[in-house]
């Protein structure tokens, strides 16, 4: 194969909004670290041109793609083939061009987050967790979690879509779903932020007496700064606080070996990330 080819083969990231992304600077340093070049870049698209955006990359030089909000479910339609994984969350985060043009559909943010969970020892076998959210982001990591015999309370502004979720994954543990009012008198081992709250620099209207000292609060979303959730947490009591920076490295490190056979070190980009941040 020469050398312009190579050079033709196009990545990317495809969400609305997408500015915030680090994923292009994630897959560069993947690239240095591994020797594998990668034109990959960040594209924002109209929400109702995903399925003609996508379907113009792969046809001149995309090799894959990262899926990110609001476009997770939306994007499954593309998908000639599915991994397991993806099948069971019914959502998709990661796309590859296989032979005639046919696309390979994964989701890597369950083994990714369960990955950064581990990392920060956020997370036990048998923990109670409350996961906030009912949308793609959601779906994608609660098979990972429930296979941790974990149990799952899912709570959702619109609690039928919880409850949708909860019919959905019941067949592989203890799921159920809780409206906001009845959260009161719980108590989590974890609580997780699956919803977009932060881009508009909100946080989920949930009671505060919850949280506690040792309660691990985790969001998703990352940002610059601390983001909305974060700090409510923060300033309700709790202790051990992280966004989904780690999760992103590890999701985007597995994306990486399903397109080029390798797996970047997830441990020291997160490291090289964090140093920047500072």
């Amino acid at each position: 194969m020469s050398l312009i080819k190579l050079q033709e083969k196009k990545f990317a990231v495809f969400g609305n909004p997408i500015n915030h992304s680090q994923s292009p600077r994630i897959h560069q340093l993947f690239s240095y670290h591994t020797g594998i070049m990668q034109d990959y870049k960040a594209i924002c698209v109209p929400v109702e041109k995903i399925l003609d955006v996508i379907f113009d990359f792969f046809i001149n030089y995309g090799q894959g793609a990262n899926i990110t909000l609001p476009f997770k479910e939306k994007i499954i339609t593309c998908c000639n083939t599915l991994t397991k994984r993806a099948e069971i969350s019914g959502s998709v985060n990661t796309l590859k061009k296989l032979k005639k043009n046919n696309l390979l559909g994964d989701n890597t943010d369950g083994i990714g987050i369960v990955n950064d969970l581990q990392r920060l020892n956020f997370i036990k076998i048998h923990d109670k967790i409350l996961l906030i959210g009912a949308g793609g982001a959601a779906k994608g990591i609660i098979e990972p979690l429930l296979s941790l015999k974990c149990s799952i309370f899912i709570t959702n502004r619109t609690m039928s879509k919880a409850e949708n979720i909860v019919e959905r994954f019941s067949y592989i543990g203890n799921i159920s779903s809780i409206d906001a009012n009845e959260l009161k008198n719980k108590s989590f081992n974890l609580i997780i932020n699956a919803t977009s709250s932060g881009i508009n620099n909100l946080y989920p209207d949930l009671p505060h007496v919850m949280i506690n000292p040792y309660t691990n609060c985790y969001d998703m979303s990352y940002q610059s700064t601390i983001t909305p959730f974060l700090a409510w947490c923060k300033s309700k009591g709790a202790i051990n606080i992280a966004n989904g920076i780690g999760m992103l490295v590890s999701q985007a490190a597995y994306s990486f070996l399903l397109w080029h056979g390798v797996l970047p070190s997830i441990n020291k980009v997160i490291n090289i990330l964090q140093l920047e941040k500072n």
